[in-house]
């Protein structure tokens, strides 16, 4: 199979955790860069990409890169491609465009819509007929980057965002979603061979996550992904790939992963969630304040986002809800390292701990820390 390049997108500041999951996936030339790492690989990778990346959000393969200057140089560049190779008349398209410093088009839209033209144009003149558009629910995606007069045309392999794991289906008040979760994960020193706790778990996103990362489940088994509506998809290597992927899903684990909240209704999300992702019988989920927490295993790795009033924990007694969490990581994780995700510069001040990390990262629109905490023996 032939090397293509590929951009895996991601949130602000997990670019190390996806640039450490392409590498061990195989990926060459594996480039970090702001939101995502730029990579190269062949199909087989792609496909891999889709089904394995947990801090991704979307996964696109570059099928051009080339000058411009205006809107049209973008018509006659995208004109250049062989769309009959990928897509048929029948199908429907859509194309989203991002512009920066390019003097000779104003307006992202208008380059998108000069992408959507050249398309049409090649498959009308094979065809005779052409595809149509479709903006919320098209079969294929195309993504047009212009910065200054280097231009970069992407084809969509994920489709719905792979964020979407399967096993939340509604939308829950706090904006940490599931890439987010299993992405600051991967950036703890956590072993995934030892007990894990989180304190405020909400609905139980970062549990889910390391469940399924202890158990080597693939995120992306039992979803669809754009890459099958593409005609140059292998069906019978996409079949091979889940094959291995579901061979490789353990059971069991040997410790304990734990989740307490104050809230029920939280954690009847949380529970209904790892019932969903197939997790439910290896997380205990207790209802309770986080002071009063006691783990069945002293955990080695706690993970935890508190309330900071940001969308969520407005109506809470903040600092109440902070020195909680403090009281338990004093009184039962001795020894243990705790990471805590904060929107706030001051209520980190009711823990009592002394970071010994701190990594900027977008949760959402918040800015946080991924704050590490060594707690003493």
């Amino acid at each position: 199979m032939s090397l293509r390049n590929h951009f895996a997108a991601c949130g602000k500041g997990l670019e190390p955790a996806l640039e450490q999951e392409l590498e061990a996936l195989g990926a060459l030339d594996v480039e970090p860069r702001r939101g995502g790492v730029a990579f190269r690989g062949d199909k087989r990778l792609a496909y891999t990409a889709n089904l394995w990346l947990r801090s991704a959000i979307r996964v696109q393969e570059e099928l051009l890169e080339t000058e411009v200057r205006d809107a049209d140089d973008v018509y006659a560049a995208a004109s250049t491609l062989d769309w009959s190779a990928w897509i048929t008349p029948d199908q429907t398209l859509a194309v989203s465009a991002s512009v920066r410093d390019t003097p000779g088009i104003r307006h992202s839209g208008h380059a998108a819509l000069r992408v959507k033209d050249a398309v049409v144009d090649r498959l009308r003149a094979r065809y005779k007929r052409r595809p149509s558009v479709d903006t919320k629910n098209p079969d294929v995606r195309l993504k047009l980057v212009v910065q200054q007069e280097r231009m970069l045309l992407y084809r969509d392999l994920s489709g719905t965002s792979l964020h979407k794991r399967g096993y939340r289906p509604i939308q829950v008040k706090s904006p940490l979603n599931e890439t987010i979760a299993a992405g600051l994960l991967l950036l703890t020193d956590w072993d995934r061979t030892s007990p894990l706790v989180d304190p405020m778990c909400g609905s139980g996103t970062f549990l889910v996550e390391a469940a399924w990362l202890a158990t080597d489940r693939a995120p992306g088994l039992g979803r669809s992904f754009a890459f099958e509506g593409w005609l140059d998809h292998d069906v019978d290597l996409w079949n091979e790939l889940q094959a291995e992927a579901r061979d490789r899903v353990r059971p069991a684990l040997p410790f304990s992963l734990t989740g307490g909240d104050r809230h029920a209704g939280a954690l009847a999300l949380a529970q209904k969630g790892a019932h969903e992702a197939g997790v439910s019988h290896l997380i205990s989920f207790r209802e309770s304040d986080a002071r009063d927490l006691a783990p069945r295993e002293k955990p080695s790795t706690v993970v935890v986002n508190p309330p900071y009033g940001v969308r969520i924990g407005a109506d809470e007694d903040l600092d109440d809800a902070w020195e909680s969490l403090g009281n338990f990581l004093h009184r039962q994780c001795g020894g243990a390292t705790a990471w805590v995700l904060s929107g706030s510069k001051t209520l980190t001040r009711h823990l009592g701990l002394r970071t010994s990390r701190r990594i900027p990262v977008m949760n959402g629109p918040i800015e946080c820390r991924w704050l590490r905490y060594d707690i003493r023996g």
